[in-house]
């Protein structure tokens, strides 16, 4: 992969710059008391450049999008001869440790709890990463592209996130949560 150019690393830069104004602003004073206008102006951009860069005053607290998305495809394809579910679970322990380690997360957390429309806009972002998701389990699995058993199976996991993050013990919780759906996915597979 190239490195990109004075460019695009400008447009990066811009929109860190945006998404650090808007989280720091959320964090110290809440979302519903912080306008856009503010944080173009935090962030030394016009209004225009912030939407351009994010679509929603909410996507400015959420800038990962495609990282996650990317992050759970590679665990679906890159398993080491773990089973999709367990690869999952592990995946999702993991992040549960680094954001336990990271005093930050539950501050953040709390915020989008606290917030309607944070926690809206967080579910919907995180749930659309289903059909990515369905589409690499039906490619690792040789099952057709729109297989409702691919679907479901994305589908699930990616609800056990909130699952296990309301327990206080997370790893147990997934544990759980993924054991029980690798006993459904493993009888799947030998039907």
């Amino acid at each position: 992969m190239t490195e990109p150019g004075r460019r695009e690393r400008k447009k990066l830069q811009t929109r860190q710059s945006i998404s650090d104004a808007a989280t720091r602003l959320f964090l110290e004073r809440g979302f519903d008391d912080v306008g856009v206008k503010e944080i173009a102006d935090t962030a030394d951009v016009s209004v225009t450049t912030l939407f351009k860069h994010f679509p929603s005053k909410e996507a400015l607290l959420f800038d990962e999008d495609g990282e996650q998305e990317a992050a759970l495809v590679a665990v679906v394809r890159n398993r080491d001869g773990r089973s999709i579910p367990m690869a999952l679970r592990d995946h999702f322990v993991r992040a549960a440790r680094g954001h336990a380690a990271d005093p930050r997360f539950e501050v953040f957390q709390r915020l989008v709890l606290e917030t309607p429309a944070l926690r809206e806009y967080g579910h919907r972002m995180w749930t659309r990463h289903q059909g990515a998701l369905a589409r690499a389990i039906a490619e690792e699995t040789g099952a057709p592209a729109d297989d409702v058993r691919c679907a479901a199976l994305a589908r699930f996991a990616l609800d056990a996130r909130d699952v296990i993050f309301d327990h206080a013990d997370r790893e147990k919780a997934a544990d759980e949560v993924f054991g029980l759906l690798e006993r459904g996915w493993a009888a799947d597979q030998q039907s």
